[in-house]
């Protein structure tokens, strides 16, 4: 296979896998909100080093296969080199649930958990809690302190479940939304962390990304 190509989703039967999402990781393109109040440049710094961090602490498990859901769909085969030896997917278009919703559908039958890729504080251990979870469970969710979640997974049998229908994102209301959605299913919960979205955020966790950017780039 050649170099910077992606590999091809394996077809394992019941294999977990985790699935990373992620934007194209250009100035001006990712991470706005934060942006608009710290600058592009500090912005894009931030998620470059906690994507590029995040890849490497969950990708290289042999707990599960880490599958990279991009977008837009167009860098499926070029995000950047060092991401070549992940299968990756396009999230598609609509909003969050539809893409993650695409996502959950288009796997090979097994369980399945999707995190963002701007958590600071994800560990691979954390991964592996959710997944024991869900060995009992039809979902299970990891709440963040703002009403979202960082984390979502399914168990994906015998069907994959929908529960992304009219969810508010972007607020407080996401995983109670979820969770309506999810009523008379077995619900488990992952660990509280928190992803950044605002400069609030990014001062409150410096400690946790501070040391993620090399020192030669933290100027």
């Amino acid at each position: 296979m050649g170099k910077g190509r992606p590999r091809r989703l394996r077809r394992v039967p019941y294999a977990p896998r985790l699935i990373v999402m992620a934007k194209s990781p250009r100035a001006g393109r990712i991470k706005r909100r934060l942006a608009a109040s710290i600058g592009t440049i500090p912005a894009t710094r931030f998620y470059r080093a906690c994507l590029a961090h995040t890849l490497m602490r969950l990708g290289s498990s042999p707990r599960w296969h880490t599958v990279l859901g991009v977008t837009p769909d167009s860098v499926a085969a070029t995000l950047w080199p060092r991401t070549a030896r992940l299968a990756r997917l396009p999230q598609g278009s609509g909003d969050l649930g539809a893409r993650m919703q695409l996502l959950f559908q288009r796997l090979p039958p097994g369980p399945a958990i999707i995190v963002g890729s701007d958590i600071p504080s994800i560990s691979a251990r954390e991964i592996a809690k959710a997944f024991r979870l869900l060995g009992n469970a039809d979902a299970v969710l990891g709440p963040a302190p703002d009403g979202g979640y960082w984390l979502v997974g399914l168990r994906r049998s015998p069907r994959v479940l929908t529960p992304f229908a009219h969810v508010r994102w972007s607020g407080k209301h996401a995983l109670a939304d979820t969770l309506h959605n999810l009523k008379g299913r077995r619900v488990a919960f992952a660990a509280t962390l928190s992803d950044v979205d605002t400069e609030d955020d990014y001062r409150r966790l410096r400690g946790d990304w501070e040391r993620l950017i090399p020192r030669r780039s933290a100027r």
